[in-house]
């Protein structure tokens, strides 16, 4: 059997192979800058509504910070704004395969800043490869209740939308689960914004956040168990790469030998130092969509907050989610028959890039994700998990403060962690 990260890799070229079959897929340069021209939000959200239905979140006290959001693609959160004369858009959006309209092999890559997928991925208890199926490209596919269909919006008001889905999905031991998934995204206001951070924001400082709560219950009449495959909540948001932004992930302090390595970079081969790096308090990982690469944090490591910081815009972002402090099992995805199913990672960053010479990227961009527990639910039990996505725009020194309370780290320790020569 090859290894694990060999399996990636080909996941990984199947990708850019799949990205020439799309009209309009990015066939830039790899090394040249991200692509700008999608990247306000008044253009974002008139080429969405060519080509699906979009809800628009907006501050009922008459704040500029608007949430876009795609019923049609699962009820994700595509885009946001902090609004004003220049209007940025923060997500990064799969202009190619929405404007295809048709469903693409193995994966529609639409975007978005959060969307909702259930793990595991790979595994004996996968949900993404059928019974008897082995491990590869060719047999991966994201179910169609998370991947292609429409989610019914069930109710709305100027800052939530809420969405219901009843879902029947077999995993590769051929367990049945029946799941209902109530999902709500709201638009939170700005004194809640200050709250959740736990610092107080200046005047000078924009922002835009929202959470999604995401709530899944085992509608089915048995109980989901570890011999049958458990299930997780997974929620990813895609982000708009830079050669100036920087990943920060905190983490909890110990030595190795007790509380395990600090962070998981097997996912696709091992991370260049120049794209890692490790402080006392924090794991630092370019988000420049040049180099495909992942990273994970571990339940003995992981913490509630993870984020990113572009220093030529002046943005930071941070991810806040559920995380039970007693929790230690979390599905593994790795496609291989595991050894240990239920010991996989918490939270974790993945920054695009070709996936092999002269293949185009799948974007670029960069994920934030981050996942429930390994769900042990008996028929009719429910479990809530939410993840927030916050935006601040402003003077360094406003986003430096929220950032060493958020993210343990400076923001000049971001601006300072690779090489200025960004290739």
């Amino acid at each position: 059997m090859r290894p694990a990260r060999d399996r990636w890799r080909t996941r990984l070229a199947v990708f850019g192979a799949a990205c020439l079959g799309i009209a309009g897929c990015n066939t830039a340069d790899p090394a040249s800058p991200p692509r700008t021209d999608a990247g306000r939000f008044a253009s974002d959200v008139a080429f969405l509504r060519q080509h699906t239905p979009v809800v628009l979140l907006g501050d009922a006290s008459g704040g500029a910070a608007q949430v876009a959001v795609a019923p049609a693609y699962q009820g994700r959160v595509m885009t946001s704004t902090i609004g004003g004369s220049s209007a940025p858009s923060f997500g990064w959006i799969g202009r190619a395969a929405v404007e295809s309209g048709k469903r693409q092999p193995h994966m529609n890559v639409f975007g978005g800043e959060d969307r909702f997928w259930l793990g595991p991925e790979g595994g004996q208890y996968a949900l993404y490869f059928k019974p008897g199926d082995p491990f590869d490209l060719d047999h991966w596919q994201v179910p169609g209740p998370i991947d292609w269909d429409s989610w019914p919006v069930e109710s709305q008001s100027p800052t939530e939308v809420r969405f219901q889905r009843r879902m029947t999905l077999v995993n590769h031991a051929a367990s049945t689960f029946t799941i209902d998934v109530d999902r709500t995204l709201r638009l939170l206001p700005r004194d809640a914004i200050a709250t959740l951070l736990g610092e107080p924001l200046g005047s000078a400082v924009r922002t835009v956040a929202f959470e999604s709560s995401n709530t899944i219950t085992n509608s089915g009449t048995a109980a989901w168990q570890p011999e049958s495959g458990l299930v997780s909540v997974w929620i990813l948001g895609q982000f708009i790469p830079s050669a100036d932004t920087t990943i920060a992930i905190p983490f909890a302090p110990g030595p190795e030998s007790t509380t395990g390595p600090i962070v998981n970079d097997a996912y696709f081969g091992k991370v260049p130092a120049d794209r890692l790096a490790v402080t006392p308090s924090a794991v630092l990982f370019r988000g420049d969509g040049r180099y495909r690469s992942k990273i994970g944090l571990s339940p003995s490591r992981a913490l509630s907050t993870a984020g990113s910081y572009d220093a030529a815009g002046h943005v930071l972002t941070l991810v806040q989610y559920t995380r039970p402090a007693d929790a230690r099992e979390y599905v593994n995805s790795m496609w291989e028959m595991q050894r240990e199913p239920y010991k996989g990672d918490v939270i974790n960053s993945y920054n695009d890039g070709p996936p092999a010479p002269d293949k185009p990227p799948l974007g670029p961009f960069f994920e934030l994700e981050t996942s429930s527990p390994a769900l042990r639910l008996a028929p009719a039990q429910k479990y809530t998990h939410v993840h927030r996505t916050f935006h601040l725009v402003g003077p360094e020194a406003e986003l430096d403060r929220v950032a060493r309370a958020a993210l343990k780290v400076s923001l000049d320790e971001l601006k300072k962690a690779f090489p200025a020569d960004r290739q």
